[in-house]
């Protein structure tokens, strides 16, 4: 079973002080010190200067540059977060989520921050919701780009992530579509 990044994040935090030998309050409070303001520079500073790997020293900046709260704490509200600049995509953001899990239920969306993953074993595709459209990138690998599947303009997910269908109705979900989603699923978990 995939863990969600919630359950992954809290791990995180619940086990810091084991394995560090201080809590989230007291690390805040030396990230605080250092007076790195960036995300990626306290990143490489937590790496570098304090022995943290990278999806640890992520998560801790993360939650620093979220005023010291969980930033994965729950994800339904970072779906709705999403959806806040252009709510009318919901409905639509929805069809396609009945799709894909009509397609294949044992598939798995994941809101993140600025996109939602969908996944098995591993991240195939991801979603951005945007104004009058959603943006559905898939890991197509080399496949060639067409007028209707373009270079990835996705913000967040991994680069492997290399196509983009864009969906503004429906009637753009079709059976092409689900046919990609089916190639970059088995590309990347089979």
């Amino acid at each position: 079973m995939t863990k969600t990044s919630g359950e992954i994040e809290q791990e995180f935090i619940e086990g810091l002080k084991a394995s560090t030998g201080k809590n989230l309050a007291d690390w805040l409070t030396v990230i605080h010190k250092s007076g790195i303001e960036k995300r990626n520079d306290i990143i490489n500073w937590l790496k570098s200067e304090q022995g943290f790997g990278h999806m640890n020293a992520s998560l801790l900046a993360g939650i620093h540059l979220n005023g010291g709260k969980p930033v994965y704490a729950s994800e339904a509200n970072l779906l709705d977060h999403q959806f806040e600049k252009c709510p009318e995509m919901r409905p639509l953001f929805d069809h396609l989520q009945a799709a894909i899990l009509n397609w294949d239920p044992e598939v798995t969306f994941l809101a993140k921050k600025t996109y939602v993953s969908i996944l098995k074993k591993r991240e195939f595709a991801a979603v951005n919701m945007r104004k009058g459209e959603l943006r559905l990138g898939l890991d197509l690998g080399d496949i060639p780009f067409s007028d209707s599947l373009e270079k990835s303009k996705l913000t967040g997910p991994m680069a492997r992530i290399s196509h983009m269908v864009t969906i503004r109705s429906e009637a753009d979900l079709n059976e092409a579509v689900l046919g990609l989603m089916k190639t970059a699923n088995d590309r990347v978990n089979i």
